[in-house]
């Protein structure tokens, strides 16, 4: 209700001013706000996450000690069950390493391989080794022959080296901090002498089973817990900035050492425990005996280390999700450091409760002395007894009797029982000082997991140990890193007859990113500038008339539209408009209300090349060639044609240290890495979170060098219903896979993030400009030119990523008609691309590290089913018609192969329009089989009683999978509903489309999109008289053009006057008048309006006008210098502290210059005077009032504001009082007088509440409100680098007509050969399956026992063809490894929404103090940035 009472508000204001106070309100206007359901989702997520991480480390650490407990010397247990707990001991140590080596050997085999150094290889291998060993001895050996608590407490002696490197390079970020690593120092060292002085004590008061070897053991656990501590030295000497270079040298071949080293660990390990139980211990270990294991010991054994194995590797993995998520304290550091303790409590409190289980009511009677009062004694005493138990209580029973060796069994004194506790807590806190860095770690919103850890693998001995000590020290402050990770992105639309509505899309995201990411004053997390770029196709028409050249109607709603928007979400009209004539045609330059630039460049396919691949030339040349140079040669930029967000946004510019450099400057500082192209269709319509997550792929992974998200189709209609779950399949299985197993095929062009320097790879963006030649040229280049473009990017080593929580939206087909013509254009181009990517791939797996055979195979399989899709479906469509009307299996098959044979003949012999009509009438007829055909095989399912048949099998496990695959994506599962829809449509989509696509193959056209405007205009082009009359059967059309006219008065004038000459020459004069009298009224209007009246000039000569345009460089450079300090004048924040005088002085003095003249073609004139609508009285009042409030916004100036925007308006109300009408456009004088007054009336307010330091501020204001749409000459720098692009690459396409005709014998020779393969393929199909069909089922059968839902079996089998058979696993193992991988990919995806979400902005106004903007702008204040400075 709020909601509706503003927009009524707002809506009063307005209505004061004109009588159209109304207006449109796009969908996503508003403002974005953090959603509460994530937020919640958030926290449960990182509450979750947490507890999975403690309960999984005290599991693997329970765990481990209970096994170790088991293989004591000092069990209870038979020495065989101590022989092989102790084997599953050293598999607990080999299996990590195991997966380690099984990780790198893939990567190395199927990835990349990079040649190790020698010496570094050496190095690594020695440290490996010591630490192998050190872990093997501490683990296997000496850990068995201490109790069960020491075990737990001796493990934090690990980081002993960490703390040392710590002390020596002085990794504190600051030195007050470097206590903690030396109280941890201090710490492992009181607790290693407390492990020494408890077990001294337990030797002499003579605790159970305790030896003079303990003192052995002990110096062995000292130096094994000191070499295995030697594992984690990569992290200190990484942070310290030593030896960085073998560091970074060991980055590039890491996973071939990690490969080799748990190798080498694997078998030093197997090595120490067969030399020292095999030669050293006592017994020896026997083998033999292993087959007489008890069942009850080895059930517990494997149970042990399989619960041990799984939980440590599900720790580490739900620590590195922790970490990813944002929640570092909650989620990781927090549960990761109670491990120890919770284990420690858990196994107290399991002790204390269970313990009467075991309580064998002994009582010991001593003889010559008598001990102290000690409950424990005759409890430990009665164990012995219980040694023969094999059930349940084993475990508790082995823990207890460990615990009894401690000195809680001691007969003297039950004191020294705390030496080891305190053992306990030192060892607890060494590890806790250590490792204090992990407390404060902050993590970028998205990182890669080998950014976070120092070592891939994990220590399952030490699981909490090795997650905290393996985690990098972030010593480096986060602000720089975040700085480094600045960015720019050029989103760039290409548009080709989009509607009003389509266009109202794309520009409404824009602004959305601009309000996001714009506003200085506002908090937000993700760094990056951007521009919007435009391409509109066919921008131009000519007048039926006259013959001049003028923007057409899609040019018109999209100015419109533009305007539109802008009013949306200001208020307000466009402040900065600059209309630039270019040699490519035109370009508007907009300035958003944030201060970001959007730019039209309006495309004459006069002069340039038309369509999508050129229009991306264009802007890839323009984006990344041009602005590229002009950044390596900053002398060369020039300020007033490349205006900036702060610059030009002047009013908030006081929160930019740097006010004057805008995004070309600033990719100075920006390497290619960091440029991106956002790609876009002229109806995507977006939001900023989705353009962030594709930008946080790229940032994460350098060898990212695309990545698309998920694309929404919308529109009505049963065709959209149908695309609605086709892109969700499309995306939730097959996309995803790609993804996991290789690179993603196809960034779709419509919402695609583009890595400059991926694009400007060698040969990528050069060979993208190829002009197609031969025929599979045009069907490769032409027809999916985005699927090109990736496929050059695959082959070049690039990596193509999909991010399924990247949402974009966008107009589909909603005709029959135009939905086949699309797919006619994408089948066979995306069969032509996969084809060469397939014939390229050795090439390609040598260059590409994410594209292995094993993926190549892959691609093999899935073309291979494409291939023969339409005889897969017609075979369905043969076993719909024996469904449903009972027809043999043979019999069937002829049936359902006659029409798309018929189809086919149909496609070869007539015109496009019948073909689709025939199509059209097809679908519908097999959309009604195929639900004759699903409620049959239902009711058939209910009359066999059971679903195991082929039939029931398949239609049953499709519905579960795609019903499952739909409830793991929330946000889509409405998408199933369309499932239906879907299915009675596959003959059609997947049978007739083919048959269709392949058929028309020669036709080259786009297909979508066709306009008739320019057609009509054509054909009635000189037409006086149009009747169409109808007199019984007969239609006549009678026509009068102008050619007939002009032949009558020739011939009147022959009569009346004889002289030839004379009549031609009077027919000259009368044209001319006719020609000249639009421009003589358009003169008029310009005159009026005090503007510069344009030159005439033939269209046909502006290309080469340009070409030849002067290069007076002394001009340029005045007018350049001129030009910037305009532009500085007018839109550059000053000192707010200066006086009054200098203000003006600051903000006037090139007021007196001459205005440049511009020459103005044709169509400016008009593209002006709509802009020009921005000065109407109505306007003005709504824009100065708007203008002065984002003025003065975040200034704490409510009271102030108000009674600005109060004066100031009833100014211009009485200025312009009985003067003008509310649509009336204001002159220059009247423009001029009005900016005096409300110059003194800002200047009276202000002095008189004391703000006169934002005199400034206000008048800048005013004549920004005030500015008229600029006439801008374009630099001759780029006017030249256009006209020799085009000439390069971009002129239009002229081919000869014999060029054309041997270009279509080609397509239709190519078409015939994919049509015979295609053919020729499915038949073969075919006609094996009728064979088989025809032989029958008892000769050639597979017999599967048939069982009906109660479990019994029934007596007849069912017989299946070996060929159906296979051909359905085939298809089922398909959907198996597409859904496993769909499963991996939402994991990932979720972690990676988590991550966002965390770090998304919220629209909160952050206020800065005066006093720090002041001296802010008495820094900036008078700096000119000149060449000199860039150097």
């Amino acid at each position: 209700m709020e909601e509706l009472r503003n927009r009524g508000q707002r809506r009063e204001v307005r209505h004061r001013d004109t009588w159209d106070p109304f207006q449109l309100n796009p969908i996503g206007a508003e403002k974005e706000k953090k959603r509460t359901c994530f937020r919640v989702m958030q926290y449960f997520m990182a509450m979750l996450v947490g507890l999975l991480v403690l309960t999984s480390a005290v599991i693997s650490k329970g765990s481990l000690l209970t096994l170790v407990t088991l293989a004591s010397p000092y069990s209870l247990r038979s020495p065989t069950d101590k022989q092989f707990y102790t084997l599953l001991l050293m598999c607990i140590v080999l299996t990590p390493n195991l997966l380690v080596f099984l990780k790198c050997l893939w990567k190395c085999a199927f990835k990349s391989y990079v040649a190790p150094n020698l010496k570094t290889m050496g190095i690594m291998l020695g440290i490996e080794t010591l630490v192998a060993v050190g872990t093997a001895v501490l683990v296997i050996i000496v850990m068995p022959q201490f109790d069960v608590l020491t075990n737990l407490f001796i493990s934090g002696g690990v980081c002993i080296v960490t703390s040392i490197l710590q002390i020596v390079f002085r990794l504190s970020p600051e030195r007050w901090m470097l206590i903690f690593p030396i109280c941890s120092l201090v710490f492992v060292i009181i607790g290693y002498s407390l492990l020494a002085t408890d077990y001294y004590v337990r030797i002499s008061s003579f605790v159970l089973e305790q030896d003079e070897n303990c003192y052995m053991y002990v110096g062995i656990a000292i130096l094994a817990s000191l070499l295995i501590s030697l594992n984690w030295w990569e992290n200190c000497l990484q942070a310290s900035n030593n030896i960085q270079e073998m560091l970074s040298e060991l980055d590039g071949f890491r996973d071939f050492v990690y490969m080799i080293t748990s190798l080498v660990r694997i078998v030093i390990t197997v090595g120490i425990y067969f030399l020292h139980y095999g030669l050293i211990a006592n017994p020896r270990i026997n083998f033999t005996a292993f087959s007489n294991i008890n069942y009850d010991a080895l059930q517990i054994g494997l149970g042990i280390f399989f619960l041990q194995a799984f939980c440590s590797a599900a720790c580490h993995w739900f620590g590195v999700v922790a970490c990813k998520i944002h929640a570092v304290r909650m989620s990781f550091a927090f549960p990761v450091y109670l491990t120890g303790p919770v284990t420690l409590i858990l196994g107290i409190t399991l002790f204390m409760t269970k313990a009467g289980i075991l309580d064998d009511d002994v009582h010991i009677v001593y003889v010559n002395y008598t001990p102290i009062n000690n409950p424990f004694l005759d409890f430990c005493a009665g164990l012995e007894k219980l040694r023969h138990i094999n059930s349940t209580p084993v475990v508790l029973l082995e823990i207890s009797n460990s615990i009894c060796r401690t000195s809680l069994n001691s007969h003297y004194a039950l004191w020294p029982f705390s030496m080891l506790a305190l053992e306990g807590v030192c060892m607890w806190l060494g590890l806790v000082t250590c490792t204090y860095y992990v407390w404060n770690m902050k993590v970028p919103k998205i990182e890669r997991t080998s950014q976070l850890f120092v070592r891939r693998m994990y220590e399952s001995a030490f699981i909490d140990q090795s997650l905290l000590l393996n985690t990098k020290m972030k010593v480096k402050n986060l602000e720089s890193y975040d700085e480094s990770e600045n960015c720019v992105i050029y989103l760039c639309a290409t548009m080709w007859h989009e509607t009003y509505d389509e266009m109202l899309k794309i520009l409404t995201s824009m602004f959305r990113l601009d309000r996001y990411r714009g506003d200085p004053k506002q908090e937000h997390n993700n760094y990056f500038d951007f521009e919007c770029h435009i391409y509109v196709d066919d921008a131009f028409r000519k007048d039926k008339d006259t013959e001049i050249k003028l923007v057409n109607s899609y040019v018109d709603d999209l100015i419109h539209v533009v305007t539109e928007v802008y009013r949306v979400f200001t208020n307000k009209e466009p402040d900065e408009v600059s209309i630039i004539e270019t040699p490519y045609g035109g370009r508007l330059e907009f300035v958003l209300p944030e201060g970001n630039m959007l730019y039209i460049h309006l495309k004459d396919k006069e002069l340039i090349r038309n369509k999508k691949r050129w229009s991306q030339i264009m802007y890839m040349y323009y984006l990344l060639g041009w602005k590229g140079y002009i950044v390596k040669n900053p002398q060369k930029i020039t300020r007033q044609n490349n205006p900036c967000r702060a610059s030009l946004i002047s009013l908030d510019g006081q929160a930019y240290l740097l006010p004057n450099y805008g995004n070309d400057s600033k990719r100075k500082y920006i390497s290619d890495e960091n440029v991106y192209i956002l790609a876009l269709d002229g109806d995507t319509d977006f939001h900023p979170s989705a353009v962030i997550l594709l930008v946080d792929r790229l940032r994460m992974y350098g060898n990212v060098g695309a990545a698309c998200g998920r694309i929404h189709p919308t529109g009505m209609g049963p065709m959209v219903w149908y695309q609605k779950f086709e892109y969700a399949v499309g995306h939730w299985l097959q996309k995803t896979a790609e993804h996991v197993f290789g690179c993603v095929l196809c960034s779709p062009g419509c919402f695609s993030l583009f890595r400059g320097s991926a694009l400007m790879d060698d040969n990528i963006l050069k060979r993208y400009t190829t002009k197609a030649t031969r025929a599979s040229e045009y069907v490769q280049y032409d027809q999916g030119e985005d699927r090109w473009l990736c496929t050059l990017l695959l082959q070049q080593g690039w990596r193509v990523e999909y991010n399924a929580a990247s949402d974009a939206y966008t107009n589909s087909p909603q005709e029959f008609k135009e939905f086949y013509n699309q797919r006619r254009r994408w089948g066979p181009s995306t069969l032509a691309n996969t084809l060469d990517l397939l014939h390229s791939g050795k090439e390609t797996v040598k260059r590409n590290s994410s594209i292995s055979m094993l993926y190549i195979f892959y691609q093999i399989f899935t073309v291979a089913s494409s291939i023969l899709g339409p005889a897969s479906v017609t075979l369905m469509v043969a076993g719909a018609f024996q469904f449903v009307f009972g027809i043999s299996g043979t019999l069937s098959i002829i049936i359902a192969v006659i029409p798309p044979v018929v189809y086919m003949l149909i496609c070869f012999l007539a015109k496009t329009n019948f073909q689709l009509t025939i199509a059209s009438i097809l679908s519908v007829l097999y959309a009604f089989l195929m639900t004759a055909a699903f409620f049959s095989i239902i009711g058939d399912m209910i009359k066999e009683g059971t679903f195991i048949t082929p039939t029931g099998i398949f239609l049953v496990s499709m519905t579960v999978l795609y019903l499952v695959t739909a409830l793991l994506h929330p946000m889509e599962f409405g998408m199933i509903v369309y499932g239906l829809m879907y299915f009675i449509c596959i003959p059609s989509g997947y049978l007739l489309l083919t048959i269709y696509s392949l058929v028309n193959m020669h036709i080259v056209s786009w297909g979508t999109r066709e306009s008739n405007k320019d057609k009509e205009q054509k054909k009635h082009t000189g037409v006086l008289c149009d009747r169409n009359c109808h007199l019984c059967c007969w239609d006549v059309n009678i026509q009068v053009t102008q050619e007939t006219e002009n032949l009558v008065l020739q011939q009147i004038q022959q009569a009346v006057n004889p002289s030839p000459q004379k009549a031609q020459t009077e027919m000259k004069e009368m044209t001319t008048q006719v020609t000249e009298k639009p421009t003589k009224t358009d003169k008029q209007t310009v005159e009026n309006n005090k503007d510069v009246s344009p030159k005439k000039e033939d269209p046909k000569k502006r290309l080469s006008k340009y070409k030849d345009l002067d290069t007076d460089s002394d001009k340029s450079e005045g007018e350049s210098s001129s030009s910037t300090e305009k532009k500085r004048d007018m839109f550059y924040d000053d000192d707010d502290d200066v006086d009054d005088d200098d203000d003006d002085n600051f903000a006037y003095d090139d007021q007196e210059e001459e205005k440049e003249v511009v020459p103005e073609s044709e169509w400016v004139k008009p593209v002006k005077e709509e802009f020009l609508k921005k000065l109407t009285y109505a306007n003005l009042k709504r824009n100065l009032q708007e203008q002065i409030k984002y003025t003065l916004r975040n200034k704490n100036e409510e009271d102030l504001c108000e009674e600005l925007v109060l004066m100031l308006t009833d100014t211009v109300s009485e200025e312009l009082k009985n003067k003008v009408g509310p649509e009336d456009i204001l002159t220059d004088s009247q423009l001029e007088e009005l900016q005096d007054a409300l110059n003194e009336s800002a200047r009276r307010t202000l002095k008189t509440n004391q703000k006169k330091r934002l005199e400034a501020r206000v008048k800048r204001a005013i004549e920004r409100t005030l500015v008229a749409p600029q006439v801008i000459k374009l630099s001759e720098d780029e006017n030249d680098f256009w006209n020799k692009l085009i000439e390069r690459y971009l002129e239009p396409i002229n081919d000869p007509k014999g060029h054309q005709e041997e270009v279509e014998r080609e397509l239709k020779s190519l078409r015939n050969k994919a049509v015979f393969l295609y053919f020729i393929v499915n038949v073969l199909w075919v006609v094996a399956t009728f064979i088989l069909q025809t032989i029958g089922n008892d000769v050639i059968s597979i017999q599967i026992p048939k069982y009906f839902p109660n479990g019994t079996l029934s007596d007849e089998p069912l017989r299946v063809e070996p060929l159906s058979l296979m051909f359905l696993l085939s298809f089922a193992i398909l959907l198996v490894i597409q859904f496993l991988a769909m499963l991996y990919h939402r994991v990932y995806t979720l972690i990676h929404v988590l991550a966002y979400r965390g770090a998304e902005k919220d629209y909160t106004e952050k206020y800065e103090d005066d006093d720090a903007i002041i001296l802010e702008n008495q820094l900036a204040n008078g700096v000119v940035v000149t060449g000199e400075d860039f150097g």
